[in-house]
């Protein structure tokens, strides 16, 4: 320690260079006027594959943006390094504003929100008849999502020589819900993929499905040159089967037309995030009835006072709609195995 003796003056005192200190603060953001626009495509451990005029680029999330993540789907902007060379690395320095969000928790307990794909335009709900047996509450809570979210929902059934569709369809055509039926024998001949594939032209479409579904095995037959692995197999006691995706992946459709993303394989789907008021809304048909219902009416058929049972009573709506309704927004309050 040094001493200054009794009486110290300012020449005694050494001060330290402080060099943040130094630097004027500012509150600026750069511009980044010459940042490219690109889409997110995969996001694997802090770095994440973008589309940049045709090229893929691993590119990092620029400090700057804080906490705010992007994922596959997201629009972007980015500088740096864009030739997407090898070892070469650019900075997103903007995300674009969402058109949708397909978002889940891993339970309905969990606060933690989990963006699995944005900007997607349509959720594909896939879903074996047989091995393993269909989950209808799985479906009931995907396309809860997908209504919350912005995203048009398909019903995408597999494996129908094991089992027939009807029984399953018979509950979700009062829904309206578009569905495309294939077999085994139709996948690996190819007819699977081309009736799927006309449903998905022009869009971005988002594939969902626990293991063991042959929702991997659809994609590869979807983008053929893109195959991802498909190791996984069903087991014979739970019906469940081993998680083959273990991230999800934007790939292009070999016409050009169109976008399919491939995410992991879920074995729950939580709502956590998801406002049950918001539900109604992908019922145009019911929507107007609740007009006057009475304020914070649930319109879970267990309020006395909801309009809803006396508009569909005059004939507005086909009492089967307002059944969907309400089972939908059940499964906020049930496990998919209930």
């Amino acid at each position: 320690m040094r001493r200054y003796g009794k009486n110290p003056d300012e020449d005694d005192i050494r001060v330290r260079p402080n060099p943040k200190g130094n630097r004027p603060r500012t509150h600026t953001r750069p511009k980044h006027e010459d940042a490219q626009d690109g889409m997110v495509l995969t996001v694997d451990r802090g770095r994440l594959t973008c589309l940049v005029d045709g090229r893929a680029v691993t590119a990092m999330k620029a400090r700057e943006l804080g906490r705010k993540a992007a994922v596959v789907g997201d629009r972007v902007s980015l500088v740096g390094d864009l030739s997407g060379e090898k070892d070469t690395l650019a900075r997103i320095v903007r995300i674009g504003a969402r058109t949708s969000v397909l978002r889940r928790t891993a339970d309905d307990d969990d606060p933690f929100e989990r963006v699995v794909v944005a900007n997607a335009d349509q959720l594909a709900i896939v879903t074996a008849l047989a091995d393993p047996e269909p989950r209808p509450r799985m479906i009931d809570r995907c396309l809860v999502a997908a209504y919350d979210g912005g995203l048009t929902p398909l019903l995408v059934l597999t494996k129908s020589d094991l089992a027939s569709a009807d029984k399953l369809l018979e509950a979700y055509t009062p829904l309206g819900v578009p569905y495309v039926v294939t077999s085994r024998e139709e996948l690996e001949n190819g007819d699977a993929a081309g009736r799927v594939r006309e449903l998905l032209n022009d869009r971005v479409t988002a594939f969902v499905g626990h293991s063991g579904v042959g929702k991997t095995t659809l994609v590869n037959a979807l983008v053929p040159k893109d195959r991802r692995r498909t190791t996984g197999v069903v087991n014979a006691v739970t019906g469940r089967g081993r998680h083959t995706t273990t991230s999800a992946l934007a790939l292009p459709l070999p016409d050009g037309r169109g976008w399919v993303v491939d995410t992991p394989g879920v074995r729950s789907f939580g709502l956590h995030h998801v406002d049950p008021s918001r539900v109604i809304n992908a019922f145009p048909d019911l929507q107007p009835g609740t007009e006057n219902c009475p304020r914070g009416c649930t319109h879970d058929g267990q309020e006395p006072e909801c309009a809803l049972d006396a508009w569909v009573t005059e004939g507005h709506a086909d009492p089967a709609r307002l059944d969907s309704l309400r089972r939908l927004l059940s499964t906020r309050e049930r496990r998919e195995g209930d």
